[in-house]
């Protein structure tokens, strides 16, 4: 047989560590190293050096009909594989995208969109415990999303098991979370007016129940968001209310989430960016309301070309839900990124 490969070509790039070229499409290689210094308010803190380092690797190409092809892989942390999807651009029926639990199917995409210099909030040295409403998008699904009408698309997520975990190919994720079914999102997402992005998105996930006997119905489980983030020049501002009905019974369990967030960032220029952000976060045990965890994070990135200083401050009070005077702590995070 013939060999149809005609043409292999590897080049080095300024923002990726290789590329190359064949008659199919194209694959790239990115990747990040991030060093981190951490300093908690915490008794004990142990060594405070931290370090993250990830690949991406992505594929395009382009099918005969004119539909664009887009395959992504990361390992993040060293290594660790955590994101897979494959996205199917059609000219004009949308796009379609498998996902590999990637996280930002559905509304699992909106869980945090607050605008900030470096981190969400909630993304420090302190163990916050903090529920996001993720819908589908913990779970391999299938999204499809519209073409843009009136500068607004619509989005649907569908996993046939939410359960949170991935299998790999010509297999199953089995009975893992077997008291969950399908897991069904729908986004709206529009930009009204320029440098203001509105979204509203709702999830429904199955919960069928044999403690009767005979398979039936109960209370399933509905999260829901809404926010928006408006941007004028070098500032952007950003709010969003999330709530999660569980749909648990059990005494002792959650049985609902709600959480705010809001936000501000500041360019002050192509290079210094400023943010602080705020989130709460409340949850309902057996019909008593948890203390309002509240975190506060403030913010600063410094970009050098391929390398960037960041720098956060954050403080959070009723940290895990719990109103103990262990519960209030604080942390400061450095950190040297390089891209390459």
């Amino acid at each position: 047989m013939k060999n149809k490969l005609t043409k292999i070509g590897v080049s080095a790039l300024c923002g990726s560590l290789a590329a190359i070229s064949a008659q199919a499409g194209e694959m790239s290689v990115s990747g990040t190293a991030t060093a981190t210094w951490t300093k908690g308010s915490q008794s004990t803190n142990g060594n405070p050096l931290g370090m993250n380092s990830g690949l991406t690797f992505k594929g395009t190409g382009e099918l005969d009909n004119g539909t664009a092809v887009t395959y992504v892989l990361t390992h993040a942390d060293k290594a660790a594989y955590s994101v897979g999807s494959i996205a199917l651009a059609t000219p004009g029926m949308g796009t379609f995208t498998i996902s590999h639990a990637s996280g930002g199917g559905g509304i699992g995409g909106y869980d945090d969109k607050m605008p900030t210099a470096w981190e969400e909030t909630w993304g420090n040295a302190i163990s916050t415990s903090v529920n996001l409403q993720k819908g589908s998008g913990s779970s391999a699904n299938i999204m499809w999303t519209s073409p843009s009408m009136a500068n607004t698309k619509l989005k649907i997520a569908f996993a046939p098991r939410n359960d949170g975990s991935q299998a790999n190919d010509k297999a199953s994720t089995g009975a893992a979370n077997s008291s969950v079914g399908a897991g069904i999102d729908v986004v709206i997402d529009s930009t009204p007016i320029e440098g203001f992005n509105l979204w509203i998105a709702g999830s429904k996930t199955d919960k069928p129940s044999l403690q009767n006997g005979p398979l039936e119905d109960t209370d399933d489980h509905h999260e829901a968001n809404i926010g928006g983030v408006f941007t004028l020049g070098p500032v952007s501002v950003g709010a969003a209310k999330a709530v999660e009905f569980t749909g648990a019974e059990t005494a002792g369990t959650v049985s609902y989430y709600n959480n705010t967030m809001y936000g501000v960032s500041f360019n002050v220029n192509d290079d210094l960016s400023l943010s602080a952000n705020r989130f709460e976060s409340q949850k309902k045990i057996a019909a008593r309301f948890s203390p309002v965890m509240e975190v506060t994070s403030f913010q600063a990135a410094y970009s050098m070309g391929g390398a960037s200083f960041k720098l956060a401050k954050t403080d959070s009070d009723n940290t895990a839900y719990s109103n103990a005077t262990s519960a209030q702590k604080d942390a400061w995070i450095m950190a040297m990124t390089l891209a390459f």
